[in-house]
């Protein structure tokens, strides 16, 4: 081992790159070792939270005494990502995995999940796998020989493994195609049960499609997009639950010694949902409050219909690809809104938000929108606008997704604010003391993850130099709590002229 101290903290992360810094580990001495090994983890737990991973020398050693002990504890990686390929002298190591439960990101606060010991070889990468319930989870070892083929320039290979983490007992057989190529033309690679993973196996450098099917049938449940090797690496496949809209039941991440990135099925569906923030004004006088949603491309009816101010639609499932939406006042063919694209990648979820902007008109361009000096804007039009937000689909127990999306217009008459704070009160704190605030821009969506707790909730926006509560209300976040939005309008019921329409970002299947 070397014989310097390391600690280090909150490592920066991704989604799509998360890497364990191993600049600030030679920093910090690296290691010794001519030969070393390597520690990799990766998160499939698919309802934990961000997980921390930890690495001791000796867990009996005082960190604050003992400078020759070695640890090191990464940010928190959350489900489906990984750790980047950590070197680390040969020896065995203690691990721990937990999560933040409290503030303290501190190694000593965080609530565990996961203990036990890694023995780190020689030129091999120790991959953890975090897995199953994150109420049960265990953690599966993977012993990986780390290959260089960096002098492998007459071949022109590549290095691929298979790791099967879907909990489907039966297994899945996965198949192989070139780009150009289709399902009849691919090779069975291999048969993979659960938790299994593959010996290393070389293929030319090339662009490829994988097929995933139930084992021993030839009916495809997954497709790749095409998948560039150009590079003489080393990949992991792993197959794991879809957890997106689609209805097939996989995906594939594929991992390499740095990254990791998603591959969806290329045939899973989309799905969206609408909801009407439009408010009734003199400018469109035959609208009532309420819309149809026509979405071209599909049929000569409405998709949705008579969609209500402060309503959210049902959830629709189309085939991947661009559509443009119209609305239209029901029962008639006049307009709210001509030819607004809504993009459906495969696999998502979206919410299309649909609400109107005043403006005002300056015809001539001049910048005075008030020619005739009386202090009152000479002319004003309306436009309705949509706004498209993904959804969220985590299923994290311990914290949820809270979305803010303010669709309060500036440019009324009486109001002249466009950013909402939301302030979340926990029980020991005040307005002023709280820990987690986020600020919403008009209609630009605003995201925090909060630990499970009850909070006082307090949208407040400043009007001349003073803060006005728009609104307050108790949100009580616990195991069985849903991914939510929080909607901010104008309400001329309210006491306060505004209400925040707190929703499930999905609905329940």
């Amino acid at each position: 081992m070397s014989s310097k101290s390391c600690v280090f903290s909150y490592i920066s992360t991704s989604r799509i790159l998360v890497l364990a810094s191993a600049i600030a580990f030679v920093g910090c001495g690296g290691s010794d070792s001519k030969d070393p090994g390597y520690v990799k983890f990766y998160n499939s737990s698919k309802n934990a939270p961000e997980i921390i991973l930890t690495l001791d020398e000796d867990l009996e050693s005082d960190d604050d005494d003992d400078k020759d002990n070695f640890e090191v504890t990464f940010s928190g990686i959350e489900y489906t990502n990984a750790l980047s390929n950590f070197e680390i002298d040969d020896d065995t190591y203690f691990y721990e995995m937990g999560y933040q439960d409290e503030d303290s990101a501190d190694r000593d606060d965080l609530e565990l999940v996961a203990e036990g010991q890694v023995v780190v070889e020689k030129e091999m990468i120790q991959l953890l796998v975090l897995m199953d319930d994150i109420n049960s989870a265990k953690v599966e070892t993977y012993n990986i020989e780390m290959i260089d083929d960096d002098d492998d320039e007459d071949d022109d290979l590549f290095n691929l493994r298979f790791l099967n983490l879907h909990p489907d007992s039966s297994g899945v057989d996965v198949y192989m195609s070139e780009a150009d190529e289709t399902f009849n033309e691919a090779n069975l690679v291999g048969t993979y049960n659960y938790t299994q993973l593959s010996d290393n196996q070389k293929f030319d450098q090339d662009e490829y499609i994988f097929y995933i099917t139930e084992a021993g049938s030839e009916e495809v449940l997954f497709t790749s997009d095409d998948i560039d090797y150009a590079y003489p690496s080393q990949y992991v496949m792993i197959v794991r639950e879809n957890t997106g809209s689609g209805t097939s039941p996989y995906a594939i991440d594929r991992m390499s010694n740095s990254s990791i990135i998603e591959y969806l099925d290329t045939q899973s569906e989309a799905r969206f949902r609408a909801y009407n923030a439009i408010k009734e004004h003199e400018l469109i006088p035959n609208y009532s409050g309420t819309f149809d949603i026509y979405v071209n491309g599909v049929d000569d009816s409405a998709e949705i219909t008579a969609l209500e101010r402060g309503n959210y639609s049902a959830t629709l499932i189309q085939e991947k690809g661009d559509y443009s939406l119209d609305l239209l006042v029901p029962s008639t063919s006049e307009p709210l809104l001509s030819n607004h694209l809504l993009g459906l990648a495969e696999n998502t979820n979206k919410t299309v938000f649909f609400y109107l902007n005043e403006e005002d008109v300056d015809h001539d361009g001049d910048g005075d929108v008030d020619e005739d000096g009386d202090g009152i804007v000479d002319e004003i039009e309306v436009e309705i606008h949509s706004l498209v937000v993904e959804n969220s689909t985590r299923e994290s127990i311990y914290d949820h997704q809270i979305t803010m999306i303010n669709l309060v217009d500036d440019d009324d008459d009486d109001i002249d604010f466009n950013v909402v704070t939301f302030y979340f009160v926990r029980n020991d704190e005040t307005i002023e003391t709280a820990l987690y605030k986020r600020s919403a821009v008009y209609t630009q969506p605003e995201s925090i993850n909060l630990q499970n707790n009850t909070y006082q909730v307090f949208a407040i926006a400043e009007v001349d130099s003073s803060e006005i509560i728009l609104s307050s209300f108790e949100l009580v976040l616990d195991e069985d709590s849903d991914e939510l939005f929080f909607v901010v309008e104008d309400d001329k019921d309210a006491p306060t002229g505004f209400r925040v329409e707190v929703v499930k970002q999905t609905e329940d299947e």
